[in-house]
């Protein structure tokens, strides 16, 4: 569970820099909770091919995170907000959060 937690945070971070094929398969098994074997019949390949292209989509995403680390500076930034006080500069580091 903490893994699909983990992989669905950094899609959401870096999914854009993935190709089509990639978010559809990454979607359709994160997401929609579809089996190797039931992606397999949908696109009509092998289950080896679809679970070949998910391995390879989640090394991109943990090789775009290892070299950005978006997910850990924004996991960073959630925790000290938590502890400061004025509500306005809350406000506003969030909105940078979110951009």
């Amino acid at each position: 569970m903490k893994e699909l937690v983990y992989y669905t945070m950094l899609y959401d971070i870096y999914g854009n820099l993935l190709t089509d094929k990639q978010k559809e398969y990454f979607e359709a098994y994160y997401f929609n909770n579809l089996s190797l074997s039931e992606l397999a019949s949908i696109y009509n390949i092998s289950r080896n091919a679809i679970h070949k292209q998910l391995k390879e989509t989640i090394n991109k995403l943990e090789n775009y995170e290892s070299n950005l680390k978006l997910a850990l500076k924004n996991e960073m930034l959630e925790s000290i907000i938590t502890e400061i006080s004025d509500e306005e500069i809350k406000r506003k580091i969030q909105e940078v959060i979110t951009l």
